[in-house]
């Protein structure tokens, strides 16, 4: 309780006295007293160098800050064509990035090693130990394994049956937490995005292989194997075109399969009126809503977020809302990611907090006595 109000504190700007904490958690002096000795020692928080609010007679009150740069937090996107890395303080404030490209073919072990360097490298521009981390959330295409091992994955070459946590764990030296990308996506945006204050949502990473993560009453619904929101597959069921083909303007040629930046072209080419990007842009349209009315029929969502690499993806979204109101019992809300490119990155970051957190608390509650 105390360590809580030190950290909501801080996010005001503000250094509490043991008076101001004792208030605030209805905990006795006595105690307060107690467990802020405690937290200095354990490096939780400091003296914070501000006098007192008011002045006083005789000696101030000494004031108290939570200490965000105790350790640090990776969130790592890893995709078929980069890998974004993100570095915050235990607040969950960001202090530096680091984004690669990544050929598409690129083996896993020279993968990993691109992952482990770009992470090297996020840590040393933003003034990082790599021994301040204290745990990495990581969010890749596939289905894991609660080990953080990858059971399938058909967009990285290499990753189904890699134990992918272990291995970037012994890289970077810290705990991993591995996460399907568009679950963490759904994090991401629930934290920090179009999804705050929703606990019911349903996040679709649309592009040429659309996916989607789910959150129920708040918390990752992952399915009994880890394999719920895989909606690329659906296509398959009717034997439909693959997407590649449902955006492709110019006849039958695809386009190059997780070229994202390609869809996004597809959707500039439609908004400026050309009649065949606009009618690849409407047939893909139809195939994503009969994939997410699958998902609303299921899961009642409250909002739908649409995000993904490529740009322009708004032209999605209104079409989309438009179309599932007709499918669906209820109409859920229907948003664009504020997150965009950094969405994954972003959730994994969370997860990654969400994990010192429930250490940092639990470890501070036993102390208090």
């Amino acid at each position: 309780m105390v360590l809580r109000a030190l950290r909501s504190a801080g996010e005001l700007g503000e250094s509490p006295s043991v008076a101001e904490l004792a208030a605030v958690t209805g905990l006795s002096r006595p105690t307060v007293e107690q467990v802020v000795e405690s937290l200095l020692g354990a490096g939780y928080a400091a003296v914070a160098g501000g006098a007192a609010r008011a002045p006083r007679v005789g000696r101030p009150a000494r004031r108290f800050r939570f200490r965000a740069e105790a350790g640090h937090l990776l969130g790592v996107e890893i995709g078929a064509l980069r890998v974004t890395v993100l570095v915050a303080d235990l607040a969950g404030r960001r202090v530096g990035s680091a984004v690669r490209t990544v050929a598409a073919d690129l083996p896993a072990e020279e993968r990993l090693a691109l992952v482990a360097g770009a992470a090297r490298t996020a840590l040393m521009a933003s003034g990082v130990p790599p021994d301040g981390v204290r745990a990495v959330g990581v969010g890749s295409p596939g289905i894991m394994a609660a080990d953080g091992s990858v059971r399938l994955c058909a967009a990285l070459p290499g990753w189904t049956g890699l134990p992918l946590g272990e291995r970037l764990g012994s890289a970077l030296g810290a705990p991993v937490l591995v996460e399907n990308d568009a679950n963490a996506a759904a994090v991401g945006e629930r934290w920090r995005g179009a999804a705050v204050g929703c606990d019911d949502v349903v996040m679709v990473l649309a592009g040429l292989s659309p996916g989607a993560g789910s959150l129920i009453g708040g918390r990752v619904h992952r399915g009994f194997g880890g394999a719920a929101g895989e909606i690329g597959a659906l296509h398959l069921l009717g034997r439909g075109a693959a997407p590649e083909r449902l955006l492709s303007p110019d006849g039958d040629r695809p386009l190059a399969a997780l070229d994202e930046a390609a869809v996004g072209r597809v959707l500039e080419r439609a908004r400026g009126g050309e009649a065949r990007a606009g009618a690849a842009v409407q047939r893909y349209v139809e195939r994503l809503t009969h994939d997410v009315t699958a998902l609303v029929l299921a899961l009642d969502p409250e909002l739908v977020v649409v995000g993904g690499w490529a740009s322009g993806l708004e032209g999605v979204a209104g079409p989309l809302a438009r179309e599932l109101s007709r499918y669906c019992l209820r109409t859920p809300r229907v948003a664009v990611s504020e997150l965009g490119a950094e969405a994954i990155a972003t959730g994994a970051l969370r997860l990654a907090l969400d994990r010192v957190e429930a250490e940092m608390f639990a470890v501070r509650a036993s102390a208090g006595g």
